[in-house]
């Protein structure tokens, strides 16, 4: 069985996230969507709300796990069984970050490979920063994140359209 991680803080998903979680879903046999408890950062949404939006997002695809860790990814991929970290690609730029990670996460465990799928070209701007200083200043955010979590993003922004 090839079973994945796509880890990261989804604070908040966006529709970038959802097309990387529907994407790599269709390639192994069982993904995880793994969300970092990163307590240095101050997060828009709490470890158990980004988990819940997400579990909600993904309900209809049998084969996405959503869970929460905290500390080294690899670390956590031993406990959970996973081999393949999936990570989301926008632009050049991003490469050279992942490319160091992956190979730092190779080191540790020779066992853990990465792969890297490019973002949809129509999300190819989006990051979770963007919607939430749009959100921030009362933008529209209709277009980055899906539907259900708009009132939500905006809640926590305290901005009401």
């Amino acid at each position: 069985m090839r079973r994945a991680i796509y880890p990261g803080s989804f604070d908040p998903v966006t529709f970038g996230h959802q097309d990387i979680i529907e994407r790599s879903s269709a390639i192994f046999d069982e993904l995880i969507v793994g969300v970092l408890n990163n307590s240095a950062k101050n997060s828009l949404f709490s470890l158990d709300e980004r988990v819940s939006m997400l579990r909600e997002l993904t309900k209809d695809i049998p084969n996405v796990k959503v869970d929460s860790f905290d500390g080294l990814l690899v670390d956590y991929m031993k406990t959970c069984g996973a081999t393949i970290i999936v990570r989301g690609l926008r632009a050049v730029t991003d490469f050279e970050y992942e490319l160091q990670i992956a190979q730092t996460n190779h080191v540790e465990n020779p066992e853990v490979e990465t792969v890297f799928l490019t973002t949809n070209l129509k999300y190819s701007y989006l990051s979770s920063s963007v919607v939430r200083e749009f959100a921030a200043y009362g933008g529209d955010i209709s277009k980055f994140v899906p539907a259900q979590f708009v009132d939500r993003i905006y809640g926590k922004s305290k901005i009401k359209k």
